[in-house]
């Protein structure tokens, strides 16, 4: 079935295909609609990647062989071992390299012919319009709310269409946001939610095969905006089940109150965040940001903002606790300070870790001792461990399990506000402030 694009290509084509490239594109010119026409917009397209993790990486190699003229990748990470479950742009022999000079070796592998561009920088309201400006189009790869506010933000003002996706656990969920043409990421999600109510990947986990299904879905629509082909997802979300292996498309409305973006100064109050520094406390990553839960039979769904007629918003948790204050939250300095001064018998406190037994094998911090969320929730202060004593510091990897675990024991437990208290960042800050040895995962 024939389907006509609503939009007009996102680039001119280039002059000509090289004998190379005529070669290399065969399966692209015979395409109808396609065609060398669609090929040579490719080759004069400039294409930017935010995140070479597990959606940049699928997506920056199906781009890439498809021949996507320049290819830009962002991203301040390095390489580790845990990425190489589901991000498969690098191998073992990259781990401790950055991320953007890992995934530029492995496209210059695959063609030789694509130009990269590597921002080995993490994407701030000060190089973020700069950086997108030298871009046709941008693909949303991100992990952390405050950078998926800021590529929305940027792109607006830029002008230039996002294909963004999401995963988390088994799920993802695909669209095309295009300020002036359909509905933008804050016309799905007016702010972010509370920090720590929502698990990342490295909390909540994620199949490794499903940032290729995500990622190829994302490249895909990339291609059709840049050569005006097909119908894409712009005012659609597509959502995907992996275990049930079921798709549903979603309509999207603008929200008719939306005030439009005229500065990137509202990123960090969409996130809740004060300073810049706070980025890392919403790192989350899939389907659970906040707006609208959507339930109801399959088929075409419509989420309205929260100006129109449409159902009423809600976080995808509502139940989730308030974020930890101040006096309830240590930091990882403060906690070796506290280990040092019990270590010398001049503190008394329970430092409990409530990950997995596999977890704790694999990396733990002297001293703690283990209750297991589960456990928590469902038997509160029953489920510490014989022999507890004193306030009690509770941590996990990253810190959204172990804020989980303090709201359930406030009540059961604290006889004043910082009886319990949690480890700011988990066991991850532990290891970036006190002992970078450790293993990460």
């Amino acid at each position: 079935m024939s389907v006509e694009s609503r939009f007009e290509p996102l680039v001119a084509p280039a002059e000509r295909l090289t004998r190379e490239e005529l070669e290399r594109y065969s399966r692209h010119l015979t395409l109808e609609r396609f065609g060398p026409e669609g090929q040579r917009r490719l080759k004069n397209a400039r294409v930017l990647v935010v995140g070479a993790g597990g959606l940049g990486a699928p997506a920056l190699q199906y781009l890439a062989a498809a021949g996507v003229g320049t290819l830009g990748v962002v991203d301040d990470d390095v390489v580790s071992v845990s990425n190489l479950q589901r991000q498969v742009i690098h191998t073992v022999g990259d781990l401790g390299r950055p991320k953007v000079d890992s995934a530029a070796d492995a496209i210059a592998r695959l063609n030789p012919l694509v130009t990269v561009r590597t921002h080995d920088t993490r994407l701030t309201t000060e190089n973020a319009l700069e950086i997108l400006g030298q871009y046709d189009l941008v693909l949303d790869g991100a992990d952390n709310f405050p950078t998926r506010y800021l590529v929305a933000d940027a792109a607006e003002l830029t002008g230039i269409p996002v294909v963004w996706g999401s995963i988390l656990r088994f799920d993802g969920q695909v669209s095309v946001f295009w300020a002036g043409r359909g509905p933008v990421y804050r016309d799905l999600y007016p702010g972010a939610p509370p920090a720590g109510s929502v698990p990342s990947c490295a909390e909540g986990g994620v199949l490794g095969v499903l940032p290729a299904t995500i990622g190829s879905v994302m490249a895909t629509e990339a291609l059709k905006l840049l050569t005006g082909m097909g119908d894409p997802l712009v005012g659609r979300v597509l959502v995907h089940d992996a275990l049930a292996q079921t798709w549903r498309t979603l309509t999207v409305l603008p929200d008719p109150e939306r005030q439009p973006v005229t500065d990137l100064s509202e990123v960090m109050v969409a996130c809740g965040l004060a300073r810049p520094d706070d980025a890392a406390a919403l790192s989350a990553s899939g389907q659970s940001a906040p707006g609208q839960r959507v339930t109801g039979p399959s088929g075409p769904e419509t989420l309205q903002g929260p100006g129109s007629s449409g159902q009423s918003r809600a976080p995808l948790d509502p139940s989730a606790p308030p974020a930890p204050s101040a006096v309830e939250t240590v930091d990882a300095a403060e906690l070796a300070a506290l280990l040092a001064a019990r270590d010398r018998g001049e503190a008394t406190f329970t430092l409990v870790d409530v990950r997995e037994d596999w977890e704790r094998e694999l990396v733990s911090i002297p001293g703690a001792v283990s209750a297991p969320l589960d456990r928590l929730l469902s038997e509160g202060v029953r489920a510490l461990p014989a022999g507890t004593e004193g306030d009690v510091i509770l941590h996990c990897k990253a810190g959204v399990r172990s804020a989980r675990a303090l709201a359930a024991l406030r009540s059961g437990y604290a006889v004043r506000e910082d009886s319990v208290k949690h480890l700011d960042g988990g066991i991850l800050a532990w290891i970036d402030a006190v002992d970078p040895s450790l293993p990460r995962y």
